[in-house]
């Protein structure tokens, strides 16, 4: 299945709830006027765009009106989606691998972090690439076990210490046995500890600071997983992890089980972050490498 095919099954709930619902506001209005803008801009809203993304579109769309390029109702959809596809495509760019490449992987618990990283592991695998994963998630108990059973399924080693080991000292012996075996890709798992917690954050800066001493440069990557069943709080999520990580791509994971997929454009607008993949389900091969043109497509796709 190619990747527009995936997206858009992936994505009806969210084009029900979003492009149906401003259709719906489309529709009811023969001519545009301040009551049709301000329930345009509720449909947003409540399509899990974010309010930046929301002013964003209102003030093309106004602008539109104003310039004569917006005449009637009609030409607002098409308006709105050539400025979605403008603000996804803005963050195309194609990602060039170090060898090793060093992936932290970040996020709070339950946002699908492990299975999130043996997907990723699985996917660079079969690229024909050879993958290490540190379980540096010492602090919660069974993590590296969970990571070990992911690790298997792949088929990939995994370098683990015993429960509540220091972090960075994993982190430091998966660096060396991949500089060994000459490994390309080396995914960190991190601890999931809420993002308040001023300890973690210390935490993922010392396993930068050693990563970058083992592998100058490292950590090449450093990827927030975040939940798409919770909309706009992950895009709170996400600013507050990126006041003290510099999170370099976001993973939006569960958008085949949600109708808050609107919440991937806001990520963009919201975060100044590219959106480097998302998950569509379960299997393993369901994390797919986010393209903006495929993405908007699918959401915009007449039935």
């Amino acid at each position: 299945m190619g990747l527009f095919n995936a997206f858009s099954n992936a994505l009806k709930d969210t084009k029900k709830k979003f492009t149906k619902t401003i259709e719906h506001v489309i529709i009811g209005y023969a001519e545009i006027d301040e009551d049709f803008l301000d329930d345009l801009e509720v449909a947003m809203i409540t399509g899990d765009l974010g309010v930046k993304t929301t002013e964003y579109l209102m003030k093309e769309i106004r602008r539109g009106v104003t310039s004569g390029e917006i005449k009637n109702t009609g030409d607002v959809m098409p308006t709105i989606e050539a400025c979605i596809k403008q603000l996804l495509g803005d963050q195309e760019e194609e990602l060039v691998l170090h060898s090793p490449e060093v992936i932290l992987v970040v996020g709070v618990n339950g946002v699908g972090k492990t299975t999130t990283i043996a997907k990723l592991a699985n996917y660079y695998k079969q690229q024909g690439k050879s993958v290490i994963l540190a379980a540096a998630d010492t602090f919660r108990a069974a993590a590296s076990e969970q990571l070990t059973i992911w690790a298997e399924r792949v088929g990939v080693p995994i370098v683990k210490h015993q429960e509540g080991a220091d972090p960075a000292a994993v982190v430091f012996d998966a660096l060396a046995s991949a500089k060994a075996r000459h490994a390309d890709i080396v995914i960190v798992d991190t601890a999931g500890r809420l993002h308040t917690k001023t300890n973690l954050m210390e935490e993922l800066k010392k396993i930068g600071r050693v990563a970058d001493r083992q592998v100058p440069g490292a950590p090449h990557q450093t990827l927030l997983i975040l939940d798409g069943t919770t909309g706009q709080n992950a895009v709170s999520q996400a600013k507050l992890f990126g006041q003290a990580v510099p999170i370099t791509g976001i993973v939006v994971t569960k958008l085949d089980g949600t109708a808050k997929g609107g919440v991937v454009i806001s990520v963009k607008e919201e975060l100044g972050v590219p959106v480097r993949w998302i998950g569509i389900g379960e299997k393993m091969d369901d994390l797919k490498p986010f393209n903006a043109t495929d993405f908007a497509n699918a959401l915009f796709e007449k039935e």
